[in-house]
């Protein structure tokens, strides 16, 4: 079941120009910056005590995080949280009517088990649920 939050998602224009705000103003640690091709981002997750800030960059003009900055701006794209088991978490959620974005967990950043649930039924809030696998 859901265990804590994993990371908060930031969609930016620029992963590059964001960095020196969290690491020079904010003194906060790069972990780690990788291109997650399925979704169409770069990513960079930062660290912060337990959890991370993940910044989005898109990659592709077909990228749902594209769309997003478009029609938002850069700012907060979803909140992340980690579950022990995504396959009971994701039948639970579905079992109580809340809608998802993707049935079946996939791949994601990180090599993390990932699923999303819309924002329409989850009161506006982009969420996911992650489950770490053995690949890092």
């Amino acid at each position: 079941m859901v265990t804590k939050i994993d990371h908060i998602g930031i969609a930016v224009n620029s992963i590059d120009e964001q960095i020196p705000y969290y690491r020079d103003a904010l003194g906060l640690e790069v972990e780690k910056v990788e291109t997650v091709e399925s979704e169409g981002v770069k990513v960079c997750f930062i660290k912060v005590g337990d959890t991370h800030i993940e910044l989005l960059e898109p990659i592709s003009d077909t990228s749902p995080v594209k769309k997003f900055l478009e029609k938002n701006g850069q700012g907060v794209h979803h909140i992340a949280y980690s579950s022990s088991d995504i396959v009971k978490s994701v039948l639970d959620v579905k079992g109580k009517n809340f809608q998802l974005i993707n049935e079946t967990p996939k791949t994601g950043a990180k090599g993390k088990l990932i699923c999303f649930l819309h924002p329409k039924s989850t009161f506006g809030v982009l969420t996911e649920i992650c489950q770490e696998t053995e690949v890092h």
